[in-house]
Protein backbone atom coordinates (compact mmCIF):
# COMPACT_ATOMS: atom_id res chain seq x y z
CA UNK A 1 0.00 0.00 0.00
CA UNK A 2 1.54 3.44 -0.87
CA UNK A 3 1.53 6.33 1.83
CA UNK A 4 -1.34 9.10 1.07
CA UNK A 5 -0.15 12.42 1.05
CA UNK A 6 -2.09 15.06 3.07
CA UNK A 7 -1.64 19.16 2.37
CA UNK A 8 -3.08 20.52 5.35
CA UNK A 9 -1.03 23.07 6.96
CA UNK A 10 -0.71 24.98 10.59
CA UNK A 11 -0.54 28.44 10.66
CA UNK A 12 1.01 28.04 14.15
CA UNK A 13 3.20 25.44 13.06
CA UNK A 14 4.20 27.79 9.80
CA UNK A 15 4.72 30.94 12.31
CA UNK A 16 7.04 28.47 14.41
CA UNK A 17 8.91 27.40 12.04
CA UNK A 18 9.64 31.49 10.35
CA UNK A 19 10.49 32.43 14.13
CA UNK A 20 13.30 29.46 14.17
CA UNK A 21 14.30 30.74 10.75
CA UNK A 22 15.27 34.08 11.80
CA UNK A 23 19.02 34.48 12.03
CA UNK A 24 20.31 31.04 10.43
CA UNK A 25 23.40 31.51 8.48
CA UNK A 26 22.47 28.58 6.29
CA UNK A 27 20.41 30.00 2.83
CA UNK A 28 17.38 28.52 2.87
CA UNK A 29 16.06 27.24 -0.80
CA UNK A 30 12.27 28.75 -1.47
CA UNK A 31 9.21 25.94 -1.84
CA UNK A 32 5.92 26.50 -2.36
CA UNK A 33 4.05 24.21 0.30
CA UNK A 34 0.06 23.87 -1.07
CA UNK A 35 -2.54 24.81 1.50
CA UNK A 36 -5.91 23.49 2.21
CA UNK A 37 -7.95 26.48 3.40
CA UNK A 38 -9.97 23.68 5.87
CA UNK A 39 -10.22 20.05 6.34
CA UNK A 40 -13.31 18.50 5.20
CA UNK A 41 -16.63 18.36 7.89
CA UNK A 42 -15.57 15.28 10.18
CA UNK A 43 -17.22 15.06 13.63
CA UNK A 44 -15.56 14.50 16.87
CA UNK A 45 -14.94 10.91 18.02
CA UNK A 46 -15.13 10.06 21.53
CA UNK A 47 -12.97 10.41 24.84
CA UNK A 48 -11.26 7.29 25.46
CA UNK A 49 -10.20 7.68 29.53
CA UNK A 50 -10.30 3.68 30.12
CA UNK A 51 -7.83 3.17 26.99
CA UNK A 52 -4.90 3.38 29.32
CA UNK A 53 -2.64 1.09 27.26
CA UNK A 54 -2.90 2.86 24.22
CA UNK A 55 0.31 5.81 24.36
CA UNK A 56 1.30 8.70 22.54
CA UNK A 57 4.68 8.60 21.49
CA UNK A 58 6.51 12.21 20.86
CA UNK A 59 10.12 13.51 20.39
CA UNK A 60 12.32 13.74 23.38
CA UNK A 61 11.70 17.19 25.44
CA UNK A 62 15.15 19.00 25.31
CA UNK A 63 13.99 21.96 27.79
CA UNK A 64 12.56 22.12 31.03
CA UNK A 65 10.51 25.40 30.71
CA UNK A 66 8.53 26.67 27.53
CA UNK A 67 8.86 23.32 25.31
CA UNK A 68 5.76 21.77 23.65
CA UNK A 69 5.51 18.28 23.56
CA UNK A 70 6.09 17.44 19.81
CA UNK A 71 3.54 14.49 19.36
CA UNK A 72 4.78 12.16 16.77
CA UNK A 73 1.74 9.31 16.41
CA UNK A 74 0.21 6.63 18.85
CA UNK A 75 0.95 3.36 19.75
CA UNK A 76 0.09 0.27 21.83
CA UNK A 77 1.10 -1.22 25.14
CA UNK A 78 1.51 -5.08 24.57
CA UNK A 79 4.23 -5.82 27.32
CA UNK A 80 4.98 -3.66 30.89
CA UNK A 81 7.81 -2.41 29.17
CA UNK A 82 7.16 -2.81 25.20
CA UNK A 83 5.30 -0.69 23.16
CA UNK A 84 4.11 -1.52 19.46
CA UNK A 85 3.62 1.31 16.88
CA UNK A 86 4.22 2.38 13.03
CA UNK A 87 7.78 1.83 11.57
CA UNK A 88 6.95 4.99 9.69
CA UNK A 89 6.66 7.25 12.73
CA UNK A 90 10.17 6.99 13.03
CA UNK A 91 10.95 8.17 9.80
CA UNK A 92 11.70 11.71 10.67
CA UNK A 93 14.58 11.22 13.39
CA UNK A 94 15.30 7.48 12.75
CA UNK A 95 15.61 4.56 14.84
CA UNK A 96 18.51 6.44 16.60
CA UNK A 97 16.95 9.14 17.44
CA UNK A 98 15.19 10.50 21.16
CA UNK A 99 12.00 9.38 21.99
CA UNK A 100 9.30 9.05 25.16
CA UNK A 101 6.10 7.99 25.19
CA UNK A 102 3.29 9.41 27.25
CA UNK A 103 0.74 7.25 29.19
CA UNK A 104 -2.42 9.77 30.19
CA UNK A 105 -5.85 10.88 28.25
CA UNK A 106 -4.54 14.34 27.53
CA UNK A 107 -0.53 15.60 26.24
CA UNK A 108 -1.73 18.68 24.44
CA UNK A 109 -2.30 21.70 24.90
CA UNK A 110 -0.66 20.67 28.56
CA UNK A 111 -0.03 17.42 29.92
CA UNK A 112 -2.64 16.14 32.40
CA UNK A 113 -1.26 16.00 36.05
CA UNK A 114 -2.49 12.51 36.35
CA UNK A 115 0.11 11.68 33.16
CA UNK A 116 3.15 9.67 33.14
CA UNK A 117 6.46 10.36 30.64
CA UNK A 118 8.64 7.13 29.85
CA UNK A 119 12.11 7.25 27.76
CA UNK A 120 12.18 5.14 24.92
CA UNK A 121 15.18 2.93 25.62
CA UNK A 122 15.53 1.21 22.18
CA UNK A 123 13.59 1.51 18.70
CA UNK A 124 13.44 -1.08 16.35
CA UNK A 125 11.38 -1.16 13.22
CA UNK A 126 10.84 -4.07 11.37
CA UNK A 127 13.77 -5.27 9.16
CA UNK A 128 11.48 -5.47 6.16
CA UNK A 129 10.23 -2.02 6.37
CA UNK A 130 11.08 0.65 4.01
CA UNK A 131 10.42 4.43 3.06
CA UNK A 132 7.57 5.06 1.33
CA UNK A 133 5.95 1.65 1.72
CA UNK A 134 3.71 0.68 4.48
CA UNK A 135 4.86 -3.17 3.47
CA UNK A 136 6.19 -4.46 7.14
CA UNK A 137 5.33 -0.81 8.83
CA UNK A 138 5.74 -1.73 12.15
CA UNK A 139 8.14 -1.16 14.95
CA UNK A 140 8.84 -2.02 19.16
CA UNK A 141 9.73 0.29 21.65
CA UNK A 142 11.25 -1.15 24.79
CA UNK A 143 11.12 1.56 27.50
CA UNK A 144 13.41 2.46 30.42
CA UNK A 145 11.19 0.98 33.04
CA UNK A 146 7.82 -0.93 33.22
CA UNK A 147 5.05 0.26 33.60
CA UNK A 148 1.75 -0.97 36.01
CA UNK A 149 -0.74 -0.96 33.39
CA UNK A 150 -2.29 -3.69 31.97
CA UNK A 151 -1.11 -4.86 28.11
CA UNK A 152 -3.04 -4.97 25.35
CA UNK A 153 -3.39 -8.78 24.61
CA UNK A 154 -1.90 -10.13 21.50
CA UNK A 155 -3.56 -12.34 18.62
CA UNK A 156 -2.85 -16.25 19.79
CA UNK A 157 -3.34 -17.59 16.26
CA UNK A 158 -3.69 -16.26 12.50
CA UNK A 159 -7.09 -14.67 11.82
CA UNK A 160 -7.98 -14.25 15.29
CA UNK A 161 -11.44 -12.15 15.72
CA UNK A 162 -10.46 -10.89 12.41
CA UNK A 163 -13.11 -11.09 9.43
CA UNK A 164 -14.73 -9.05 7.12
CA UNK A 165 -17.88 -7.03 8.20
CA UNK A 166 -16.52 -7.42 11.85
CA UNK A 167 -16.45 -4.45 14.00
CA UNK A 168 -13.33 -2.79 15.20
CA UNK A 169 -12.23 -0.19 17.41
CA UNK A 170 -9.33 2.24 16.55
CA UNK A 171 -7.49 4.79 19.76
CA UNK A 172 -5.34 7.25 19.02
CA UNK A 173 -3.93 10.33 19.74
CA UNK A 174 -3.88 12.64 16.44
CA UNK A 175 -6.01 15.86 15.05
CA UNK A 176 -9.95 15.58 15.27
CA UNK A 177 -12.01 17.27 12.63
CA UNK A 178 -15.77 19.07 12.80
CA UNK A 179 -17.47 21.18 10.73
CA UNK A 180 -16.26 24.63 12.13
CA UNK A 181 -12.54 23.36 11.54
CA UNK A 182 -9.80 21.29 13.16
CA UNK A 183 -9.21 20.45 16.75
CA UNK A 184 -5.66 20.49 17.73
CA UNK A 185 -4.31 16.65 18.38
CA UNK A 186 -3.36 15.12 21.44
CA UNK A 187 -6.30 13.64 23.31
CA UNK A 188 -6.72 9.79 23.33
CA UNK A 189 -9.91 9.35 21.54
CA UNK A 190 -11.74 6.19 20.08
CA UNK A 191 -14.40 5.18 17.53
CA UNK A 192 -15.53 2.09 16.07
CA UNK A 193 -15.07 0.96 12.09
CA UNK A 194 -16.08 -2.29 10.40
CA UNK A 195 -13.49 -4.53 8.51
CA UNK A 196 -14.32 -4.30 4.76
CA UNK A 197 -11.46 -6.31 3.31
CA UNK A 198 -8.47 -8.77 5.25
CA UNK A 199 -5.46 -9.56 3.08
CA UNK A 200 -2.58 -11.32 4.28
CA UNK A 201 -0.71 -8.83 5.55
CA UNK A 202 -3.33 -5.47 5.98
CA UNK A 203 -6.60 -5.34 6.06
CA UNK A 204 -9.31 -2.04 5.25
CA UNK A 205 -11.82 -0.64 7.55
CA UNK A 206 -14.54 1.55 7.21
CA UNK A 207 -16.47 4.06 9.43
CA UNK A 208 -19.18 2.69 11.69
CA UNK A 209 -19.36 5.68 12.42
CA UNK A 210 -15.58 6.04 13.70
CA UNK A 211 -12.45 6.56 11.39
CA UNK A 212 -9.34 7.20 11.84
CA UNK A 213 -7.99 10.30 10.39
CA UNK A 214 -4.65 12.50 10.66
CA UNK A 215 -2.36 11.57 13.46
CA UNK A 216 -3.06 8.44 14.84
CA UNK A 217 -0.32 6.10 13.04
CA UNK A 218 1.13 3.18 15.63
CA UNK A 219 -2.19 3.06 17.51
CA UNK A 220 -3.94 0.02 18.19
CA UNK A 221 -6.88 -1.28 15.98
CA UNK A 222 -8.97 -3.69 18.49
CA UNK A 223 -11.73 -6.49 17.72
CA UNK A 224 -13.73 -8.44 20.23
CA UNK A 225 -12.73 -12.46 20.49
CA UNK A 226 -14.81 -15.40 21.00
CA UNK A 227 -14.19 -14.96 24.54
CA UNK A 228 -15.76 -11.30 24.72
CA UNK A 229 -12.10 -9.66 25.39
CA UNK A 230 -10.65 -7.55 23.26
CA UNK A 231 -7.61 -7.98 20.99
CA UNK A 232 -5.15 -6.52 19.11
CA UNK A 233 -5.55 -6.74 15.58
CA UNK A 234 -3.83 -4.09 13.54
CA UNK A 235 -1.67 -1.04 13.69
CA UNK A 236 -2.90 1.95 11.82
CA UNK A 237 -0.87 3.23 9.07
CA UNK A 238 -2.57 5.03 6.54
CA UNK A 239 -6.31 5.65 4.75
CA UNK A 240 -7.70 8.58 2.64
CA UNK A 241 -7.44 11.75 2.79
CA UNK A 242 -10.60 13.14 3.75
CA UNK A 243 -10.54 10.38 6.42
CA UNK A 244 -14.55 9.32 5.38
CA UNK A 245 -13.81 5.74 3.48
CA UNK A 246 -10.91 4.13 4.42
CA UNK A 247 -8.65 3.00 6.84
CA UNK A 248 -5.29 0.91 6.37
CA UNK A 249 -4.23 -1.09 8.86
CA UNK A 250 -1.26 -3.57 8.94
CA UNK A 251 -2.45 -7.00 10.57
CA UNK A 252 -0.56 -7.80 14.00
CA UNK A 253 -1.17 -11.75 13.78
CA UNK A 254 1.20 -12.23 10.63
CA UNK A 255 3.90 -9.79 12.61
CA UNK A 256 4.17 -12.51 16.00
CA UNK A 257 6.00 -15.23 15.01
CA UNK A 258 9.06 -13.01 12.83
CA UNK A 259 9.31 -9.98 15.03
CA UNK A 260 6.72 -9.38 18.12
CA UNK A 261 7.91 -12.50 19.82
CA UNK A 262 11.61 -13.14 19.40
CA UNK A 263 11.48 -9.09 20.79
CA UNK A 264 9.82 -10.11 24.09
CA UNK A 265 11.66 -13.20 25.01
CA UNK A 266 15.24 -10.96 24.37
CA UNK A 267 16.08 -9.79 27.53
CA UNK A 268 17.18 -5.51 27.79
CA UNK A 269 20.93 -4.40 27.36
CA UNK A 270 22.52 -4.73 30.90
CA UNK A 271 23.48 -1.56 31.78
CA UNK A 272 26.99 -0.54 32.13
CA UNK A 273 28.67 1.90 35.05
CA UNK A 274 27.95 5.74 33.14
CA UNK A 275 30.56 8.48 32.72
CA UNK A 276 29.84 11.22 35.39
CA UNK A 277 27.56 14.48 34.70
CA UNK A 278 30.79 16.34 35.69
CA UNK A 279 33.48 14.97 33.27
CA UNK A 280 31.33 14.99 30.16
CA UNK A 281 33.12 17.73 28.53
CA UNK A 282 36.40 15.76 29.45
CA UNK A 283 35.49 12.19 28.65
CA UNK A 284 34.27 11.02 25.40
CA UNK A 285 32.01 7.69 25.00
CA UNK A 286 31.56 5.16 22.10
CA UNK A 287 27.91 3.53 22.63
CA UNK A 288 25.11 5.16 24.36
CA UNK A 289 25.30 2.74 26.93
CA UNK A 290 28.04 4.76 28.83
CA UNK A 291 25.72 7.99 28.77
CA UNK A 292 24.14 8.91 32.35
CA UNK A 293 20.44 9.94 32.29
CA UNK A 294 19.24 9.10 28.28
CA UNK A 295 21.87 10.92 26.87
CA UNK A 296 23.49 9.32 23.40
CA UNK A 297 26.74 9.21 22.01
CA UNK A 298 27.02 11.33 19.27
CA UNK A 299 30.50 11.48 17.07
CA UNK A 300 31.46 13.20 14.41
CA UNK A 301 34.25 13.04 11.60
CA UNK A 302 37.67 12.69 13.07
CA UNK A 303 35.47 13.86 16.60
CA UNK A 304 35.86 11.34 19.67
CA UNK A 305 32.06 10.74 20.84
CA UNK A 306 30.20 12.82 22.91
CA UNK A 307 27.27 12.66 25.72
CA UNK A 308 24.71 14.67 24.74
CA UNK A 309 21.32 15.54 23.83
CA UNK A 310 21.16 15.75 20.09
CA UNK A 311 19.57 19.15 20.22
CA UNK A 312 22.52 20.44 22.48
CA UNK A 313 25.63 21.21 22.19
CA UNK A 314 28.37 19.47 24.66
CA UNK A 315 28.43 20.57 27.87
CA UNK A 316 27.62 19.55 31.34
CA UNK A 317 25.34 19.60 34.30
CA UNK A 318 24.87 20.97 37.52
CA UNK A 319 22.21 21.83 39.89
CA UNK A 320 18.62 20.66 40.00
CA UNK A 321 16.22 23.84 38.44
CA UNK A 322 12.56 24.43 37.26
CA UNK A 323 13.55 27.19 35.34
CA UNK A 324 16.73 28.88 32.57
CA UNK A 325 16.32 31.97 35.28
CA UNK A 326 18.05 29.39 38.17
CA UNK A 327 21.30 28.40 35.76
CA UNK A 328 22.98 31.64 35.22
CA UNK A 329 24.14 33.56 31.83
CA UNK A 330 24.43 31.23 28.90
CA UNK A 331 22.87 28.10 31.13
CA UNK A 332 19.63 26.53 30.59
CA UNK A 333 17.42 23.98 32.72
CA UNK A 334 17.76 20.70 30.41
CA UNK A 335 15.77 17.80 31.06
CA UNK A 336 18.03 14.74 31.83
CA UNK A 337 15.16 12.34 32.36
CA UNK A 338 11.40 13.38 31.46
CA UNK A 339 10.30 12.70 35.23
CA UNK A 340 12.10 12.66 38.96
CA UNK A 341 13.17 14.76 41.39
CA UNK A 342 16.65 14.94 39.05
CA UNK A 343 15.19 15.23 35.87
CA UNK A 344 16.34 18.74 35.19
CA UNK A 345 19.45 19.99 35.67
CA UNK A 346 21.56 23.58 34.77
CA UNK A 347 23.05 22.96 31.12
CA UNK A 348 26.14 24.76 30.56
CA UNK A 349 27.95 24.62 27.22
CA UNK A 350 31.73 23.09 27.30
CA UNK A 351 33.07 25.82 25.36
CA UNK A 352 30.69 29.69 25.43
CA UNK A 353 28.29 29.64 22.29
CA UNK A 354 29.27 32.37 19.35
CA UNK A 355 27.84 36.01 19.62
CA UNK A 356 24.29 36.46 18.95
CA UNK A 357 23.96 37.60 15.36
CA UNK A 358 24.59 41.85 15.65
CA UNK A 359 26.35 41.42 19.07
CA UNK A 360 29.73 41.03 17.29
CA UNK A 361 32.84 43.77 17.98
CA UNK A 362 33.23 46.02 15.05
CA UNK A 363 36.73 45.22 14.22
CA UNK A 364 37.13 42.07 16.03
CA UNK A 365 36.00 39.32 12.93
CA UNK A 366 33.18 36.62 14.51
CA UNK A 367 30.29 36.52 13.14
CA UNK A 368 28.09 33.04 12.72
CA UNK A 369 24.88 31.82 13.51
CA UNK A 370 22.68 32.40 16.68
CA UNK A 371 23.36 29.92 19.18
CA UNK A 372 19.54 29.82 20.23
CA UNK A 373 20.19 29.82 24.10
CA UNK A 374 22.50 26.94 23.68
CA UNK A 375 20.80 25.10 21.37
CA UNK A 376 23.14 23.77 18.47
CA UNK A 377 22.21 25.32 15.16
CA UNK A 378 21.97 21.59 13.67
CA UNK A 379 19.69 21.13 16.38
CA UNK A 380 17.42 24.07 15.47
CA UNK A 381 17.47 23.27 11.88
CA UNK A 382 16.56 19.80 12.70
CA UNK A 383 13.43 21.28 14.57
CA UNK A 384 12.85 23.31 11.31
CA UNK A 385 13.09 20.58 9.45
CA UNK A 386 10.21 18.51 11.53
CA UNK A 387 7.52 21.50 11.33
CA UNK A 388 8.56 21.40 7.38
CA UNK A 389 7.64 18.17 7.13
CA UNK A 390 4.30 18.10 9.10
CA UNK A 391 2.92 21.24 7.14
CA UNK A 392 4.53 19.57 3.77
CA UNK A 393 2.86 16.55 4.54
CA UNK A 394 0.49 14.83 7.04
CA UNK A 395 2.18 11.15 6.58
CA UNK A 396 0.83 9.97 9.76
CA UNK A 397 -2.70 8.64 10.14
CA UNK A 398 -4.77 10.67 12.65
CA UNK A 399 -7.19 11.57 15.60
CA UNK A 400 -10.15 9.22 15.95
CA UNK A 401 -13.43 11.32 14.50
CA UNK A 402 -16.76 9.69 13.43
CA UNK A 403 -17.50 10.19 9.47
CA UNK A 404 -20.85 12.08 10.07
CA UNK A 405 -20.55 15.38 8.77
CA UNK A 406 -22.81 18.29 10.35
Amino acid sequence: MKRRETHVCSRGAMACLLMLAVGACAPVASSEVPVEARARPIVLGEDAPADVATVALLSRRTRCQGEEPLLLCSGALIAPDVVLTAAHCLDLFGAEGTYEVFLGGVLLPAPESSGRFIRVRKAVPHPGYRRGSHDFDVALLRLTEPTEVAPLRLPEFQGEALVSGATVRAVGFGDTHEEEGSAPSGRRRSGSMVVTTVGAEAFQAGPSPGMSCVGDSGGPVLARAEAGREVLVGVTVSGDVACRERADNLRVDTRMEDFILPFLARPPEPSVPPLALEALCQESCTRDAQCPAGLVCVTGEGAPGRCLLPSLREGHYGETCTADAACGAGGICARLEVAGADACRCFTPCTPPPPEPGSEVPGEGGGGCSSASGMALWGVLALVKVLLERTRSCRARGAISSAFSR
